[in-house]
């Protein structure tokens, strides 16, 4: 299952984004950020009572898969279930169908079914026999908390309702790419909000990382993040993956985009070989981190990264990241379309692709 979800600017230098309306559903309010027909604005879709394979929690068979090496389970009727992919957390789960759109910035909407969750270790054939996977399986299923593309739609550059947390911290809502960077005149161009702002400076608060290493957000960067520090947010401080300092290897998710490609957690589906156009997109399954060369100059250097939604109404392949000229998290078009195939911009610098 899991169905439905599957140039080169003017600016000077570097890859270039657009001003975004990111929200979820086509049948939304004003503010385009809302919920299909199946909830609201809520944390997750309020209609889907049942969880993402409710109903189908009986009889289930495990089939192990290859390239990459993956353990599929089968609905009685023979649907997927779940997928779980060696060495990786990430879970997809099939369950009732979500629209994701922004049209303001595009006419493409995403309809999936898949859900994806993260496991609480990674996975490893025959998993399925062990304890704490069948208990977490079983609750997984009736599940309908937010998955992952939920929790990131929650960062929408249109204008998502803010959440705080117990403390009164704001854990979600707008989020934008940066501060204006007063160097760059040109709206279109990478560069005219600064990159740099990482998941503590959207939050606002310090943070200390497992290593001792304290940092300080920066006051003009609140409620900013890059392309990197955006998923470091979503599947780190959200979704519970290890953060580290520093763009070298180590526990979980490092700084850069590049950092992340070549030493972030889980297992390469398409390595990065080059200055070649990456266009394997059978492995590809929703929620695969997606990496792009996007300097002009450096065709062979990672410098984007992007969350994978699937097919989208065109067939095409795209995918949701933190764009600077958008200001903030975008799956639109405009200035650069966000897809994977073909001979777009992002298209003819995608690299690699990571599943955590």
């Amino acid at each position: 299952m899991h169905s439905a979800p599957g140039g080169r600017p003017t600016g000077p230098t570097r890859r270039t984004v657009i001003r975004t309306i990111a929200g979820v559903a086509a049948a939304g309010a004003a503010g385009g950020y809302a919920w299909n027909r199946l909830g609201s604005d809520s944390d997750g879709p309020a209609g889907a009572n049942s969880g993402p394979s409710a109903g189908a929690a009986g009889t289930h068979t495990f089939e192990r898969l290859s390239a990459p090496g993956r353990t599929v389970v089968r609905a009685g009727d023979g649907g997927t279930l779940a997928t779980f992919t060696d060495g990786a957390r990430t879970a997809v789960l099939t369950g009732p169908s979500r629209t994701f759109s922004e049209p303001r910035t595009t006419e493409a909407t995403v309809t999936t079914d898949a859900w994806v969750r993260l496991l609480p270790r990674p996975w490893q054939r025959g998993t399925e026999k062990s304890a704490w996977f069948k208990s977490w399986f079983r609750k997984a299923l009736g599940d309908s908390s937010p998955d992952v593309f939920a929790v990131a739609f929650q960062y929408s550059s249109a204008g998502a309702p803010a959440k705080h947390n117990a403390d009164g911290l704001r854990i979600a809502g707008t989020a934008h790419f940066g501060p204006r960077n007063a160097e760059v005149d040109n709206p279109l161009d990478f560069a005219y909000h600064d990159e740099k702002s990482d998941f503590y400076d959207y939050l606002g608060t310090a943070w200390t990382f497992p290593d001792g290493t304290r940092v300080q957000p920066e006051k003009a960067r609140y409620g900013c993040v890059d392309c990197s520090g955006f998923q470091r947010l979503v599947w780190g401080y959200r979704m519970g993956i290890p953060l580290h300092s520093t763009n070298t290897r180590g526990v979980g998710l490092p700084r850069r985009a590049y950092a992340i490609a070549a030493y972030g957690p889980g297992r390469l589906v398409i390595p990065h070989t080059g200055r070649e156009q990456a266009t394997d997109y059978g492995v590809l399954q929703p929620g695969d981190l997606v990496f792009f060369a996007i300097i002009k100059d450096r065709p062979d250097f990672i410098d984007h990264c992007g969350i994978y939604m699937g097919l989208d109404d065109q067939g095409r392949h795209r995918f949701y990241s933190s764009r600077s000229a958008a200001n903030g998290p975008t799956l639109g078009d405009l200035s650069g379309r966000s897809l994977l195939d073909g001979t777009d911009f992002y298209a003819r610098g995608f690299r690699a692709a990571r599943r955590l």
